[in-house]
């Protein structure tokens, strides 16, 4: 499943805070996640992770993790493609 996660920094982020979370990210693998592309951005969020997980729990898992870290707010969304969506009609 894919996911999108809107990310909001409650603070400008520190180099040692980023390498904490380089750290978490690092063993998002080993629990079947991938991390499909990553992005600083400008306006309402400060950055946009998109990434697989095999189920919602598990997705879930990965923003409560990520919100321990206490540098960031998390909205988390879940995305499918396009030609799946539309055989839905």
């Amino acid at each position: 499943m894919i996911f999108i996660s809107l990310i909001k920094f409650k603070q400008a982020p520190t180099k040692g805070e980023l390498a904490k979370i380089d750290k978490l990210w690092a063993e998002i693998p080993k629990k079947g996640f991938k991390i499909l592309s990553c992005y600083w951005t400008l306006g309402r969020f400060d950055g946009v992770v998109i990434f697989e997980a095999p189920t919602e729990r598990e997705a879930m898992k990965f923003a409560i993790e990520s919100a321990k870290q206490g540098l960031s707010s998390m909205e988390t969304l879940v995305a499918i493609q396009r030609k799946e969506a539309i055989k839905l009609l």
